[in-house]
């Protein structure tokens, strides 16, 4: 693993301006399609209308859900940044999927429900821990590294937590409920695979270009900032919504 305290040199002015234009853009322009944890209309309905076991329209929920649920994949993204060798993205990508798994599960299972403003700010703070991990701001400010395998498995809860309580607000009928849910946790962890391949294809071919180390600082910035801007939305609809 490279050091982080090589990945502390500044980009560019102007390049940092254009990245930054280009991902705040791209990054408001997919606010504008959906909420973190958001179930589409048309799901949300079928979800609600359907009974007994339906193990593939499940799966494909979940696998969808993973697959646009930008939270998810930018801390995903943020786990895997420094992460070389694909045993280690494994066992933290596990760490990940056994947290979200378990609280998922049994959030739903059990009808733990927590409001759903205070869980996403959550979760929009875990992306910004994972950037300022990725930065190295850990040990400059503090002179120690946390457990970042402890940290993967315990924002995995967090991430689970949110997508049952958005789950529960659809009320599933009871009926089948055990193998439904089994079937959408396999389907978010298939959606997990998919966005992790392509988000490792993309890092492959990146971490090969000359100015890795400069632009990956200034990518952790911007996670960062995405990640107090998604706690920033979901604070103010907190209390918008009181």
């Amino acid at each position: 693993m490279i050091s982080r305290s090589r990945v502390l040199r500044a980009l560019a002015p102007r390049q940092t301006a254009t990245l930054a234009l280009l991902l705040l853009a791209a990054f408001m322009l997919s606010v504008s399609q959906a909420l973190a944890h958001n179930v589409t209309p048309g799901d949300a309905g079928y979800i609600q209308e359907i009974f007994g076991v339906n193990l593939i329209p499940f799966t494909y929920l979940g696998a969808k859900h993973m697959v646009t649920g930008y939270d998810h994949i930018l801390f995903l993204l943020g786990v895997v940044f420094f992460l070389y060798r694909m045993k280690d993205v494994a066992i933290y990508v596990s760490l990940f999927a056994i947290g979200h798994s378990v609280t998922m599960l049994a959030g739903v299972w059990f009808g733990w429900g927590i409001n759903a403003y205070i869980i996403d700010a959550i979760i929009g703070l875990s992306v910004v821990y994972k950037a300022l991990d990725n930065l190295g701001a850990y040990q400059r400010w503090f002179g120690f590294q946390p457990n970042t395998k402890a940290a993967t498995l315990i924002f995995g809860l967090f991430h689970g937590t949110g997508l049952a309580t958005k789950i529960l607000e659809y009320q599933i009928a009871e009926d089948g409920l055990l193998a439904n849910l089994l079937a959408f946790n396999v389907g978010v962890e298939i959606g997990q695979i998919l966005a992790l391949a392509v988000i490792l294809i993309v890092m492959g071919y990146w971490r090969r270009s000359p100015g890795f180390l400069r632009q990956a600082t200034f990518a952790n910035v911007v996670m960062m900032f995405l990640g107090f801007l998604l706690t920033g939305q979901q604070i103010a609809g907190y209390f918008s919504a009181a």
